[in-house]
């Protein structure tokens, strides 16, 4: 496979994937799904605990509030903890309608027979060991993440920029960017030791 097919394949997913937001309610809300099948989605729901993204999410945006509020009045800092929390707590109150769409999601993808399995297989020693080790898990995969793609960035920058080279056009070097292998500092860089 090349990059100039995948490119052009992931614009037009962008494209797609926007008209594709819009759509998706839709056709989700047309499929017909039994009530036990969608219990036994959001048995696993509950189970994997997937409401634990709405808890971050949910103090993620009172984070956000707290520093844009602080910022435009310092003195609200105590009476605005509480508030946080008042809400905090509003939209925990109601978070079934959204664990229930979580649900529905699992429920439209996997036959209430393979959630049944799903359920069964977490219900093991093994099931339940990978649920306890999931949120560790999925930290450690992100920080692995973010460090290759911090590293990666500059070193992909700088291998573009050798490839339009040696196909003979001028690529000039970005602010900040390290040398590719082999190539020479820009002017006024030191050279990497």
């Amino acid at each position: 496979m090349t990059f100039l097919p995948t490119l052009r394949r992931f614009a037009a997913a962008l494209v797609i994937s926007g008209t594709a937001l819009v759509s998706v309610a839709p056709v989700q809300a047309q499929q017909e799904i039994s009530p036990e099948h969608l219990a036994k989605a959001r048995e696993y729901v509950n189970i994997t605990d997937s409401g634990q993204l709405y808890e971050r999410t949910l103090v993620e945006m009172g984070l956000q509030v707290m520093r844009v509020m602080i910022q435009q009045d310092p003195s609200l800092r105590e009476p605005l903890l509480e508030a946080l929390q008042t809400v905090y707590e509003g939209y925990l109150a109601d978070r079934d309608s959204l664990y229930n769409q979580f649900a529905r999601i699992y429920a439209i993808r996997f036959s209430e027979e393979e959630l049944q399995q799903i359920v069964d297989f977490y219900s093991t020693p093994v099931g339940a060991r990978l649920l306890e080790q999931n949120p560790s898990i999925n930290q450690d995969l992100t920080t692995i993440l973010g460090i290759w793609s911090r590293n990666t960035s500059n070193e992909y920058l700088a291998r573009v920029r050798a490839e339009l080279r040696n196909q003979g056009y001028n690529a000039p070097a970005i602010e900040g960017e390290a040398p590719a292998d082999g190539e020479a500092p820009a002017e006024g860089e030191a050279a990497p030791q």
